[in-house]
């Protein structure tokens, strides 16, 4: 997923979560805000040292959830930006554990339609 996707700086990442509905399921947590007139959605995705103390498990975990929505990106509309918050229960996933998660996730939140 390219970096413009991404949301990166503090303070839209503030915006999101402060200001943004949220729902969650068993592993994640998605905070979600509306932005209109943008060419795509972005994403914030945050792994936490509580969920894992190695760097390269909550590297695993980010590069799950970024492939998870690389295959979901069509599905997604371009006015939203949002947040997925990974909780510890995740770690333990595959791949395949963690794509049905996010799209469980997304559907809560009504970002993706519930009949696909």
């Amino acid at each position: 997923m390219r970096k413009s996707y991404r949301i990166k700086k503090e303070d839209e990442f503030q915006k999101v979560f402060f200001g943004g509905n949220s729902v969650a399921n068993k592993n994640f947590v998605l905070y979600q805000i509306p932005k209109s007139g943008q060419k795509h959605f972005r994403v914030g995705i945050s792994v936490g040292k509580k969920v894992a103390l190695r760097a390269n498990k909550r590297n695993q975990i980010k590069r799950y959830i970024r492939q998870s929505l690389f295959e979901l990106r069509d599905q997604i509309p371009n006015e939203v930006d949002f947040l997925i918050i990974a909780r510890k229960t995740s770690l333990d996933l595959s791949m395949s554990e963690t794509k049905n998660n996010i799209t469980h996730l997304l559907k809560l939140g009504k970002i993706i339609d519930e009949t696909r």
